[in-house]
């Protein structure tokens, strides 16, 4: 696809956690992007620190884009921080070649932190397709509170064909989390799920390299490994 550049209106601040926010915005024109797929979003082309790539977190199948990012004291987040309602912002899109297709079956996210990004947008489609693509999602945070879109995934969890193992180094006490982080012994034990899966492996690049190459040691076929690390880490 060739790279379009489009304005958008802010349009609602959604808080997914103490630090992650998502923002919502209405676009001058529709626009084409895969799922899987991402931007960057420029509030100024001349200076680096004011552009950054996010992935969209809003399936094509709605009426507004979104992305979701954790807010830092760097001059890009403090520019978030300071948007107001209606304010416009200039996006380029679309990046990225990791991308769902309606023809997949069989799925599988192995996911941390801010990574579920992309996965919340396949899910949305899915649902709203009403597509009946079976779903492991293996998704690790550092702590309860720190599980990004938990109400949706739950909700997602009742209403899809989709299982979530929750991979939690701090877990909470009478909740069903596996204690830990997404390792050799955990991938292992999910070796047959995860071997007739097209698997999707989202984050920063040392995480996607880790745990590709965690697959790929447990056995899991290359050509069934789909993987985009974020730019900008």
């Amino acid at each position: 696809m060739q790279v379009s550049e489009i304005y958008g209106v802010l349009k609602e601040k959604i808080k997914r956690t103490k630090d992650i926010q998502s923002f919502r915005f209405k676009l001058d024109e529709d626009i084409d992007f895969l799922l899987g797929q991402f931007m960057e979003v420029v509030f100024d082309k001349e200076e680096k620190d004011l552009k950054y790539f996010l992935s969209f977190s809003s399936s094509p199948t709605k009426s507004y884009i979104e992305f979701t990012k954790r807010l830092s004291e760097s001059k890009f987040s403090q520019k978030l921080k300071e948007m107001k309602l209606g304010q416009k912002v200039a996006f380029r899109f679309p990046f990225g070649k990791c991308v769902f297709k309606d023809e997949y079956e069989k799925i599988g996210f192995i996911i941390g932190g801010i990574g579920i990004t992309p996965v919340i947008s396949m899910l949305e489609y899915i649902e709203d397709k009403n597509l009946n693509t079976d779903v492991l999602l293996i998704y690790t945070n550092r702590s309860f509170p720190e599980i990004t879109f938990k109400p949706e995934l739950d909700d997602w969890s009742n209403s899809l064909n989709l299982r979530i193992i929750h991979v939690i180094e701090e877990p909470v006490e009478g909740l069903n989390f596996v204690k830990g982080r997404i390792d050799f012994d955990l991938l292992s034990r999910h070796k047959d799920e995860l071997g007739f899966r097209i698997n999707f492996v989202f984050g920063p690049p040392k995480m996607v390299e880790a745990i590709a190459d965690l697959l790929t040691q447990i056995g899991i076929d290359k050509e069934r490994v789909k993987r985009e690390e974020f730019i900008g880490y």
